[in-house]
């Protein structure tokens, strides 16, 4: 299990994340992890990864690929991204076959946020990055607003109504770090460590 939480303002974007996984050992049987599910890209990029513990392996050859590539745009990566994450599913994908069935404890998501230098109107954007149903490849929507994996509908609409509002970048952190402490409190699927980060055009800040 994982908790993702990402919500772009007027004056950033927000990131927040769990660690929890869980895995299928080689007897078959459910193991509990910790992974890091959030990954900076760039001085302007952040993705998150959720579902498989394969999706952290991702993450990091994503990483390498844009410091290859020398990608600082969350748009260039988007564009390289995308094949790239559905290449890397489908090589986990192919060797886990080899091994057991086919489980929805296999499938990932991402979301891809950050600063894209090319639109001065709308600088900030996310991308959701998900499985799709039938084949092991991936797709992408951009989100408006914000977006939780799984979804809280109603913190989803309490961050949309601050960025509405013209709500200062500090209280969509205030609100994305309540949340995410409470589920950790309160949720079993849910635990520490969490981790929190936001993107400004000045660049990339952990918190």
């Amino acid at each position: 299990m994982s908790q993702l939480i990402a919500c772009k303002s007027r004056d950033g974007v927000v990131f927040g994340a769990d660690a929890k996984a869980v895995d299928v050992d080689a007897n078959g049987n459910l193991i509990e992890l910790k992974v890091e599910r959030l990954h900076q890209l760039s001085d302007h990029a952040v993705i998150l990864n959720g579902g498989a513990v394969a999706g952290e392996a991702m993450c990091r050859a994503l990483k390498r690929f844009v410091d290859d590539e020398n990608l600082r745009d969350v748009d260039d990566i988007h564009k390289a991204a995308l094949p790239f994450l559905a290449t890397e599913y489908e090589r986990f994908m192919r060797k886990t076959c080899e091994i057991q069935p086919i489980d929805p404890i296999h499938q990932v998501t991402f979301i891809l946020g950050g600063v894209s230098r090319n639109d001065s109107q709308n600088p900030f954007h996310i991308y959701l990055l998900w499985t799709k149903r039938k084949l092991p490849l991936l797709d992408s929507d951009e989100i408006s607003t914000s977006f939780s994996v799984p979804r809280i509908i109603k913190l989803e609409h309490r961050l949309h109504h601050i960025v509405q509002q013209q709500g200062e970048l500090d209280q969509v952190i205030t609100v994305v770090r309540q949340e995410m402490e409470r589920l950790a409190q309160v949720d079993e699927e849910v635990s520490h460590p969490l981790s929190f980060a936001y993107i400004t055009r000045d660049g990339f800040k952990h918190l």
